[in-house]
């Protein structure tokens, strides 16, 4: 029997919050989804999960999306374009190529917004962000595009970003590897399922 993956299946390979938002269409290769995000409720189980919320958060979240449905899915919708813009500015990354000021001018707008819900706080490790309690349902999206901004803006302090190559797959991860030319999201999978077309491939010739 078939099995479907939901967005709990989906792995969190992308090394980065931002990026793993990115990766929650499956594929972006040469055939483009399914897309995991099928319900506000996804979204939000989805932040849970990476700690974007918390559960009392996700509770509240939740029960805004049952009393307006038709406005959770609009946010899910503005979500999702959030996502797209963000994969093509940080695909435009991996290429070394500019990405579209259209793009960056929808990023900033979500990213003032992420901005007037935090405040700075003194912790154990120092001064850090704190965000407000969650109380809208653009907080998802607001806190995502903050912390797109920060690894955009970082670009010089910090490993790049890379698609990856496997057939099918496109998606985004920052490159961690010793010497910095990794190309698969996992060598278990796309990478393991290029080594046994090339295996194949060779004993056809």
């Amino acid at each position: 029997m078939e099995t479907f993956k939901t967005i709990a299946d989906t792995s969190l390979l992308g090394g980065h919050t931002a990026l793993d938002f990115v990766n929650t269409v499956d594929s972006r290769g040469e055939r483009w989804g399914p897309d995991f995000l099928t319900s506000f409720g996804d979204l939000v189980g989805w932040a849970l999960r990476l700690g974007l919320l918390d559960p009392s958060e996700r509770n509240l979240l939740l029960e805004h999306a049952a009393d307006s449905p038709a406005l959770a899915g609009a946010k899910l919708e503005d979500a999702k374009n959030l996502r797209e813009a963000l994969h093509r500015i940080f695909s435009a990354e991996a290429r070394e190529t500019h990405c579209d000021q259209n793009d960056l001018d929808q990023l900033s707008e979500f990213f003032r917004r992420a901005a007037l819900q935090r405040r700075l706080e003194y912790g154990k490790g120092g001064v850090t962000w704190s965000d407000a309690s969650a109380m809208s349902m653009t907080a998802i999206a607001d806190r995502i595009a903050a912390l797109a901004v920060d690894l955009l803006i970082s670009r010089q302090q910090r490993r790049p970003v890379r698609v990856c190559q496997g057939r099918n797959c496109g998606w985004l991860f920052l490159d961690q590897s010793r010497g910095g030319h990794r190309r698969w999201c996992s060598d278990k999978t796309c990478g393991s399922a290029a080594r046994v077309r090339k295996f194949r491939a060779e004993r056809v010739d």
